[in-house]
């Protein structure tokens, strides 16, 4: 089973601060510059697709997970600073690097996926060539990373004294300057239509979950999808299903984006919902209906439908026949159903949702910041799954079990 330490370790990015040297407008997080980075890395890589690009989708997700990993065990170094070791002292890089993996080999017992974070660390320091065919993928990575640290850089401009921020603003227009190839960067720096699409988005970084109650650390929608998109790829490693580079993607992606709704409705909590017997029906069909009115117009020809596809039914396992959803079982979509169907497994996105739901609660209330509503949410996420319930290969009622205990 996943390693407990891990998902801890991981949770953790949503209590590390950025730019916390700077007075700042909002709280700026670890977790949501990850997020808003693969939504960035999304828009950027749809438009190169469409200009003909052939792109490594399952490399830029490892990436996403390793690159965050490692943001986790290095928070107390500056980026600048880390930058001038790898330049300047690059056989000490190489020992910090190593000082890296050796932090996460004991929680990490997949040997293939600790393979691959080995291979990415190796890669990012330059130690390792990427393949011809990962080159463009990584530079469409390292475009949203930038940009979307200038997103922030923006944001915090607007209360802080010039002085402070023109050096950095200087620096990161420098290096945005490499990447103005890439089409989707073009249109973006020139606050065209992914702009627009890019600060709805946005706007999920600004909403805070469970919002009606004092909580620590304090989560925004954002860094949650994220979170979830995180868990959806490790759990479904844990399935021992060796699954497609296209279920990969199509996994990650949905979980990414399950929550894009609430960009334009925000977030109705579950009891709210719940409410009547036919309030959830009526909040989907008003949700969908705000959709298509505010965020459909922003989003491009070549992606929207694929989006959309990601957000409608999003708990749902899931594939496309003759260009309509259709649910089916987890043994259909393993056994009956290619990569040509854009296979999801929306229930194992849903686990991760409420497993992700259930370190919320339980991580305040162990930091001894609770409530009524922290308490029943906990409650409430052990009763969903009975004993021994298999969700998508996976044995969630054990799986929560060991994350509370």
């Amino acid at each position: 089973m996943l390693d407990k330490r891990l998902i801890l370790k991981i949770f953790e990015a949503f209590s590390i601060e950025r730019w916390n040297d700077l007075v700042r407008p909002f709280q700026l997080i670890e977790m949501d510059k990850a997020a808003e980075k693969m939504v960035l890395a999304y828009i950027f890589g749809k438009y190169e697709e469409n200009r003909g690009a052939k792109l490594d989708w399952e490399w830029m997700i490892y990436a996403s997970i390793f690159d965050l990993l490692k943001k986790i065990a290095l928070c107390d170094i500056k980026s600048p600073v880390q930058h001038l070791i790898k330049t300047e002292y690059p056989a000490e890089y190489m020992r910090l690097n190593e000082w890296v993996l050796a932090q996460y080999r004991p929680l990490i017992h997949d040997d293939d996926l600790f393979s691959r974070f080995t291979m990415y660390i190796g890669q990012s320091a330059g130690s390792i060539p990427l393949e011809k065919t990962q080159k463009t993928t990584y530079r469409i990575f390292r475009a949203a990373h930038k940009y979307s640290t200038l997103r922030e850089l923006d944001m915090v401009s607007m209360v802080n004294e010039p002085c402070r921020v023109e050096k950095t603003k200087q620096e990161l227009d420098s290096v945005i300057q490499h990447f103005l190839d890439l089409r989707g960067m073009q249109l973006i720096i020139t606050r065209q239509k992914p702009f627009d699409f890019l600060m709805k988005i946005e706007q999920l970084r600004f909403q805070r979950r469970w919002n009606q109650t004092p909580r620590v650390p304090a989560t925004s929608v954002l860094g949650h999808c994220f979170f979830v998109a995180m868990l959806t790829v490790l759990l479904g490693r844990e399935s021992g299903l060796k699954i497609s580079a296209a279920r990969l993607y199509n996994n990650f992606f949905s979980a990414l984006f399950h929550d894009l709704p609430e960009a334009v409705t925000r977030d109705i909590i579950s009891p709210v919902k719940q409410a009547t017997n036919e309030l959830p029906q009526i909040v989907k069909k008003i949700e969908d209906q705000i959709v298509q009115k505010e965020l459909v117009p922003l989003m491009e020809d070549f992606y929207r439908d694929e989006l959309l596809y990601f957000t409608s039914n999003e708990f749902a396992n899931r594939v496309l026949v003759n260009g309509k959803t259709r649910e089916v079982s987890w043994e259909e979509l393993n056994h009956r159903y290619s990569d040509k169907n854009k296979p999801v497994e929306g229930k194992l996105v849903r686990l991760a949702d409420h497993l992700s739901a259930l370190l919320e609660a339980d991580s305040s209330i162990k930091h001894g910041i609770t409530s009524s509503h922290l308490e029943s949410g906990r409650d409430n996420m052990m009763k969903i799954y009975s004993k021994n319930k298999i969700i998508n290969g996976i044995d969630a009622d054990s799986l929560f079990k060991m994350i509370v205990s």
